[in-house]
């Protein structure tokens, strides 16, 4: 994301679309060759996807060099996990950003979970469950691309409200979608929801790159990231123990707490801004 941002001042949203949609791909991968090769031993797709992240970072080593919009490294500063947080701005990106990530990587943990209940429930044992889900996680891709051109008409805030509106929204009504007879609509509202899930995150990652103060923007990213990521490890934990505790749907629900956060702090009013 900071070498995005150091080659993109203009159409920072479209190019950071097109990077966690590759993201988004990579993350489906192992579901896909779980998919094509039922007898597959799961340390066989460990080494396989681990092996591709190598061989990327050793490209981007090799052959990306630094981007035209690169500022130079400040000194090692440990106050400024404080200073990036000053800009009221700022914060009102990060926090929608923080609750978009409770919800994200426990809908993509949770996915294949959420297929198996269905097939058990409405005794569909042909499903393919990896192949599914590898469908319902990376179609997130072309919701991150789709995303990234409307917020180049539209505003990157203003779809990245929508696309969190709309994930909280199917946080809420999924309890219900598990009684749908229909496969194809069941399917069909992971498959949107996937989409949707991960739309913003490029958005809320353009909106903190533009709000950082520029000599600290690498750390601000870092930071905000750093965060995100410890949230997804509540809220997978929590998920995981109530699904222990109990064998209700509507645990699925509580997926949409972050969301709703988040849309509040983005829809606090601040001067008028790079946003």
């Amino acid at each position: 994301m900071k070498i995005a941002a150091d080659y993109f001042e203009e159409g920072l949203g479209i190019s950071l679309s097109f990077l966690v949609g590759a993201l988004v791909l990579g993350t489906a991968l192992p579901h896909l060759l779980k998919g094509v090769s039922i007898n597959l031993f799961w340390k066989t797709v460990f080494v396989f996807t681990s092996s591709l992240s190598v061989l990327g970072g050793t490209i981007l080593l090799l052959f990306v060099p630094d981007g035209p919009f690169r500022k130079p490294s400040q000194c090692l500063n440990f106050s400024a996990f404080y200073k990036v947080f000053k800009k009221p701005v700022f914060r009102s990106a990060t926090f929608g950003y923080f609750g978009h990530m409770w919800e994200l990587y426990a809908f993509w943990a949770f996915a294949p979970v959420m297929l198996k209940i269905y097939t058990q429930t409405h005794d569909m044992h042909t499903l393919n469950i990896s192949l599914w889900s590898f469908i319902i996680i990376a179609c997130g891709g072309l919701g991150c691309v789709l995303g990234g051109y409307l917020s180049k008409k539209l505003g990157v805030k203003k779809i990245a409200f929508i696309c969190l509106f709309l994930s909280c929204s199917c946080c809420m009504i999924s309890p219900m979608l598990f009684k749908v007879e229909s496969s194809i609509l069941f399917l069909a509202f992971l498959i949107f929801w996937g989409m949707v899930v991960i739309a913003d995150s490029p958005l809320f990652s353009t909106l903190v790159a533009r709000n950082a103060s520029s000599e600290i923007k690498g750390t601000a990213l870092t930071i905000v990231n750093c965060i995100g990521f410890a949230i997804t490890i509540v809220s997978i934990q929590l998920m995981t123990v109530l699904r222990n505790l109990t064998d209700s749907n509507s645990i699925f629900a509580i997926l949409a707490l972050g969301p709703i956060l988040g849309l509040i702090a983005l829809n606090v009013k601040n001067k008028p801004n790079s946003i």
